[in-house]
């Protein structure tokens, strides 16, 4: 297996720059996630580690090896695509053999069965291997794909958003699945999505991609926990993180965060205020998720006040919208919590358990440091 290292690699198509002066370090037996929203440059980045396209500038390594004019068929890379790209005339025994009947890499027929059915045992596959890929389910089928992938060992797996056509529960059973493969085989992935539950799940590191640039590169908790703009905290969570405009102010030596509402201020945790003075910042936006909200159905101390505006159950959990004056924010309650339209209701925001971004850079600023979020419901009373 090979590690891939990319050098300020850009591309351009027409005016429309798709990577800007992208550098990744992948390690080798790495799973590594390409992150972001539709259009940020993630499959460019594919494109351009299989050889698939050339960059404009930059450099492409394996293991230190420049791989800039290696064509694609000599890179020993597997793909595999959305659209399974499957041949429909063949049995799937013949689907998966296929990567191993190229004349880059013929194998004898007997090598050539035992790889088929070691790895049809290990995808789960094998009493589909006499039948044609129409004869198998959208799940079967990615797992066809996969198969013809994995029976060459190649140095490199690219994955192109290989879960987008199955249904959720599928989804989930495939994820777990891709990640045992990929551990038992030790094999370098790299895995594109723009589902933050794939990425933050399968990736041992994830990279952040908006509008062909790296935003932030780390792991699923360095990622949630610390995301380095609010852009990149936006993208990952249960439901969108809550962003409060508020100023800080001083008062007998010690910071508050002073919220849009009447009179409402938070006190800030000591080594939250120590950074707030060290960079001389005096206005934020408070970034709350869920676990950072306490919500009560009677006035409480330090609280606002807000309506319910939206009330959606989501099986094991409900996402309530709470208009509280100009704002409204998200957070989740546990599936018990009734809660009626219009209903008031009251939230406090836990300081230890929120970040703060700078309000002109949107930039990560800090959070409270002896305790750390990977979401939840708020703790809620009646």
């Amino acid at each position: 297996m090979a590690g891939i290292r990319l050098k300020e690699i850009t591309k351009t198509y027409g005016s429309v720059k798709a990577l800007d002066q992208i550098s990744l370090d992948i390690k080798n037996n790495e799973f590594f996630v390409i992150f972001g929203p539709a259009g940020a440059g993630k499959t460019s980045i594919l494109n351009v580690i299989a050889g698939i396209t050339d960059p404009d500038e930059g450099d492409v390594y394996f293991d230190e090896k420049n791989m800039n004019y290696v064509e694609p068929k000599d890179r020993d890379v597997a793909m595999v695509f959305e659209n399974y790209a499957l041949y429909p005339h063949k049995t799937v025994y013949e689907n998966i053999a296929s990567s191993m009947r190229t004349k880059m890499h013929r194998q004898p027929q007997e090598i050539i069965d035992q790889k088929v059915k070691e790895v049809a045992e290990l995808l789960n596959i094998t009493e589909l291997l006499e039948r044609q890929p129409a004869q198998a389910s959208n799940g079967q089928r990615q797992r066809i794909a996969l198969g013809r992938a994995l029976v060459r060992n190649p140095n490199v797996f690219l994955m192109d958003e290989p879960l987008a056509h199955l249904d959720a529960k599928l989804r989930n059973f495939m994820r777990k699945e891709l990640k045992s493969i990929q551990e038992r085989l030790h094999s370098t992935t790299v895995y594109v999505t723009h589902d933050y539950t794939e990425a933050m799940s399968l990736g041992d590191r994830i990279a952040v991609v908006n509008e062909g640039k790296i935003v932030q590169t780390g792991t699923a908790g360095e990622v949630y926990e610390f995301p380095g703009t609010e852009f990149v905290a936006k993208l990952f969570g249960d439901c969108e993180i809550n962003l409060i405009p508020g100023q800080v102010v001083q008062e007998q030596g010690k910071l508050y965060l002073k919220l849009p509402w009447e009179n409402h201020r938070c006190l800030l945790p000591e080594d939250v205020a120590r950074v707030l003075r060290e960079k001389e910042v005096t206005t934020v936006d408070l970034g709350a998720r869920s676990a950072a909200i306490e919500y009560f159905r009677t006035p409480e101390e330090g609280c606002i006040q807000g309506q319910i505006y939206t009330n959606e159950p989501l099986g094991n959990k409900v996402e309530l919208v709470v208009k509280a004056e100009q704002a409204m924010i998200r957070f989740t309650v546990k599936v018990d919590e009734k809660f009626q339209i219009d209903e008031k209701i009251y939230l406090r925001f836990d300081m230890e358990k929120c970040l703060f971004f700078h309000s002109d850079t949107k930039e990560f600023l800090t959070r409270h440091q002896r305790q750390t979020v990977r979401g939840g419901r708020g703790n809620g009373r009646a």
